[in-house]
């Protein structure tokens, strides 16, 4: 038998219904869009890399991820359409940057979880 599951049926009702509600009012799948995005090592690299710098153009992320910047702008297209990234151009210059200071927090926390996690082995 599984240790990992309940042995018997037992639901709180207040805390379903609470819930419930909660994803009722917010939209999982768009938010899963985020975390689905993020599912790419190459685009947590760079995300984790927009997160340090302010802004960096595609060829500063295609060296750092060592790829064609084909590639990086294949993956930071990617960022900005499901909202994490955004873009200004500047003469034949491409600059990104994180969208928001929520997404910079995600990545840097999500960084500082794996590396709590690692310490604690």
């Amino acid at each position: 038998m599984n240790k990992d599951i309940c042995e018997v049926t037992c639901i709180d009702k207040e805390k379903v219904n609470r819930v419930s509600q909660r994803l009722q009012e917010q939209n999982p799948m768009e938010v899963a869009k985020v975390f689905k995005g993020l599912s790419d090592d190459t685009r947590v690299k760079i995300a984790y890399a927009l997160s340090l710098e302010e802004e960096l153009c595609v060829c500063d992320v295609a060296n750092i991820i060592g790829s064609t910047t084909a590639t990086a702008s294949h993956h930071l297209r990617l960022l900005k359409n499901i909202g994490l990234a955004k873009y200004r151009k500047e003469g034949k210059l491409v600059y990104y940057s994180l969208d928001d200071a929520h997404v910079k927090q995600l990545i840097q926390f999500a960084f500082q979880h794996h590396k709590e996690v690692a310490e604690i082995g």
